[in-house]
């Protein structure tokens, strides 16, 4: 792997898939702990109509792509928190017609044939260093505006009542929220792909929450985590020769598998030992 960073593409690579890593754990672990993985999923995969109308209508790929995101985000946020019985059928609609909308505008964007392959597996090793820039810089702002309001999050994420007694602003604070998995979603698949925004987002908290003691804490074990994920993906697929995104996904759904196993071989311990 060191040898391989004589290259400007692998550096850059390497670099964005830290970037992302970090931003996903902070963010994944409010998307864990407040039960939207599924929202987050959502707004993932309806970011695709925002892709494909930056393409159709010739707008720059990011702004376009969030302004799109943000209103699908907005809508879904709505929905989760006013109509929740029916919010997981609602969610599910917004995703298909936002991703069936942007690969139809694709398809009709004159003389452009997109690879919709590298926007679900992202395509890490052609990371230009202007787009490390902007991740950088809009990455560092959601982590200032999540270390920011923290303690309202937490509040909101653990007991929503007691947050409201308190004078938080549940409804606005769960929103801006939302915007800020939005802008974190287009911010990552741009370079890493839907597929490995959702597994960035989801795995390394999921494993890591059982063994924090707070919020803060498992924001930091997380991106921990999630780079050690993808700086293992890396090396792994340069080694031998397979697709980059896709093998940090395989590497951190093994991750998942063995804390799964680990806990339920401490819980037969467990259960052993009472008897």
């Amino acid at each position: 792997m060191i040898e391989a960073l004589q290259f400007d593409f692998m550096k850059n690579a390497l670099v964005a898939g830290l970037l992302a890593s970090i931003i996903c754990g902070i963010i994944g672990t409010l998307v864990v702990v407040n039960r939207i993985v599924f929202l987050s999923g959502g707004i993932a995969h309806a970011a695709y109509g925002g892709i494909g109308m930056a393409f159709y209508f010739k707008w720059p790929y990011l702004p376009g792509t969030i302004g799109f995101s943000l209103v699908a985000a907005m809508l879904m946020a709505a929905v989760s928190h006013s109509v929740k019985h029916r919010a997981d059928t609602i969610i599910g609609v917004i995703w298909a017609v936002g991703m069936a909308f942007g690969i139809i505008l694709l398809d009709l964007t004159p003389g452009y044939n997109v690879d919709l392959m590298s926007y679900l597996f992202g395509s890490i090793l052609t990371v230009p260093g202007s787009d490390l820039v902007v991740m950088s810089v809009v990455g560092g702002s959601i982590i200032l505006l999540v270390f920011y309001f923290y303690t309202d999050l937490l509040a909101m994420s653990y007991d929503e009542e007691f947050a409201r007694i308190r004078g938080v602003p549940v409804k606005t604070l769960y929103f801006g929220l939302i915007g800020l998995l939005a802008v974190t979603v287009v911010l990552v698949i741009q370079v890493v792909g839907l597929i490995l925004v959702i597994a960035l987002l989801t795995i390394p908290p999921f494993i890591v929450e059982k063994h924090v003691k707070s919020l803060a804490q498992m924001m930091v074990a997380s991106s921990i985590l999630g780079c050690v994920f993808t700086l293992t993906g890396l090396w792994l697929s340069y080694q031998y020769n397979l697709t980059s995104g896709a093998t940090i996904i395989m590497v951190s759904g093994s991750g998942f598998m063995i804390s799964l196993l680990i806990d339920r071989i401490r819980l037969k311990g467990k259960t052993l030992r009472n008897n």
